[in-house]
């Protein structure tokens, strides 16, 4: 399944964590993790969405998120601001294995111990089309105007009527452009003879098919059996071909870095920590486009503190405390015009075309509908039949 998180080291605050992080279950990890939460949510008391309706706070906000999404002093600074107390927990490994630990408890409206979790898109669909999510009050987060135009209609929650994004990448295509006769700009561009065997693309079915149904006309927003098929076909046309060297989740950058691949299909944020060790490396959105991914602030319709949620959005939406968690995270920012509250912070970033990309290349970035149970298997395994995966 689609996006693992897995923490990265400090001194790479932008590299293997997000691609890692974007597989399936974490083998040990996953189901130590699946246990301490699912222990958690059936411990908790019934509840339904009125507990934390009103305007005051239950005082001490729970929050529940991926490993090193979060800079620090922030949450004391919320605190101060809002007299808010933030229990923040970086218990968030992965979509799948905190959707099985908590479907029960959900089901049944029981606490889970948290009042604002951060999945990522397709989750956030999953748990809206179910009705586990409570729906936001604006007038109470008045900062989500400053929301990148291109999410506020996302498939997952069209208008953000459930949710609020808040960090996102992109997938992309890197190559080493001492290794290609030509720079690479498109999907076909990967099928050139010259780089047979040199090439790897990722195996998950998101990431990894989305460019290559955009290079053939197909947007994954609306994504059909017979199109996800046709991209699979090509796939496996070229691996038969000797093209494809393999697939990979993000443990492409070891043999992108050194060389033995001469091209890739690569998320943003490594490669922005890639180049530091190679500047031969280039990365591009295909010229018919590619996929973004999302991770967003939802409230379980269970929380004790709609309030307090509610304000730490908001606090989030501040652009110069937003800039504060980009320094830290290094992914893209999900507010609008970000530039001037990035210079502020850190003039590297504001200049950094993979944090800070220009409009043109967030215009050709697509998101994937929200699968039913139904096309998630199915498309995955059509996928799988050709990774092996």
């Amino acid at each position: 399944m689609d996006r693992t998180h897995e923490a990265h080291q400090p001194t790479n605050p932008n590299g293997a964590h997000r691609g890692l992080r974007r597989r399936g279950l974490l083998a040990a990890g996953g189901a130590v993790l699946a246990a301490s939460l699912l222990a958690g949510a059936c411990g908790g008391g019934g509840s339904d969405s009125s507990a934390g309706e009103g305007s005051a706070t239950s005082g001490t906000l729970r929050i529940s998120n991926w490993p090193l999404y979060m800079a620090d002093g922030f949450n004391d600074a919320f605190t101060k601001a809002t007299g808010v107390k933030v229990d923040y927990r970086e218990n968030f490994q992965d979509n799948e294995t905190w959707f099985a630990a908590n479907k029960d408890a959900l089901a049944a409206k029981q606490d889970i111990g948290a009042d604002l979790v951060v999945p990522t898109d397709f989750m956030v669909g999953r748990l809206r089309q179910l009705g586990w999510l409570d729906k936001l009050d604006k007038s109470k987060v008045p900062n989500i105007k400053n929301i990148r135009p291109d999410l506020a209609q996302l498939p997952s929650d069209p208008g953000n009527e459930y949710s609020m994004p808040y960090m996102s990448g992109m997938t992309g295509i890197a190559y080493n452009k001492k290794l290609v006769d030509k720079p690479i700009t498109s999907i076909d561009d990967l099928w050139d003879p010259s780089l047979k065997g040199k090439v790897t693309l990722l195996s998950d079915l998101r990431d990894g098919l989305g460019m290559i149904m955009l290079s053939q006309g197909n947007d994954p927003a609306t994504a059909t059996e017979a199109q996800v098929q046709q991209a699979a076909d090509l796939v496996k046309q070229q691996k038969d071909a000797g093209q494809i060297r393999k697939f990979t989740g993000n443990d492409y950058q070891d043999d992108l870095t050194s060389g033995n691949i001469a091209a890739a299909q690569v998320y943003s944020g490594d490669v922005a920590q890639l180049q530091k060790a190679n500047p031969d490396l280039e990365f591009v959105v295909p010229e018919k486009g590619s996929t973004q991914f999302v991770d967003e602030m939802v409230i379980p319709y269970t929380t004790k503190d709609k309030a307090g949620a509610q304000a730490w959005m908001n606090f989030v939406y501040d652009k110069d405390n937003y800039a504060k968690l980009i320094d830290t995270t290094q992914y893209i920012p999900v507010l609008a015009d970000m530039t001037e509250a990035l210079n502020k912070v850190n003039p590297e970033l504001a200049s950094n075309p993979l944090v800070n990309p220009p409009q043109a290349t967030l215009d050709k970035l697509h998101s994937w509908k929200t699968l039913t149970d139904k096309e998630e298997q199915k498309f995955s395994s059509i996928y799988a039949d050709v990774t092996g995966g």
